[in-house]
């Protein structure tokens, strides 16, 4: 059974950095698409960036040059540094193995993906 758990979230200034992480247990990260989602208080969850297992990857148009995902599948970790954090950003950001990693963030989902219980990044002065 697919499991991850986040950890990295935290309180950080605008124009700061933060590195979340994703371990994934019960699977071999290797062979799965993984994605990072979040939910900012009073909104829709939406997709914020993807990666499938050939290393290629997605981003919302939002933290484009922003943020960037990548994996470490001897750790079976995947981690999204976030640069240039804004208010905006504030949210609980979820991991999610086994999405669907293409383009569009619309169509990620799938009712095979494997969430994690969320980390809060909380972006203010």
């Amino acid at each position: 059974q697919l499991h991850v758990v986040e950890s990295g979230g935290g309180l950080v200034q605008p124009g700061g950095s933060m590195r979340l992480s994703c371990v994934g247990s019960g699977f071999t990260l290797d062979y799965y698409a993984m994605a990072w989602f979040r939910q900012a208080p009073g909104k829709e969850r939406e997709g914020v960036s993807c990666i499938n297992s050939r290393e290629g990857t997605h981003y919302v148009d939002s933290v484009k040059g922003r943020f960037t995902i990548s994996r470490d599948n001897a750790k079976n970790t995947v981690y999204l540094q976030m640069n240039s954090l804004k208010v905006e950003d504030t949210a609980v950001y979820y991991c999610a193995a086994n999405v669907e990693c293409m383009a569009n963030p619309d169509y990620w989902i799938n009712p095979d993906i494997a969430w994690g219980q969320g980390t809060l990044v909380t972006v203010s002065s």
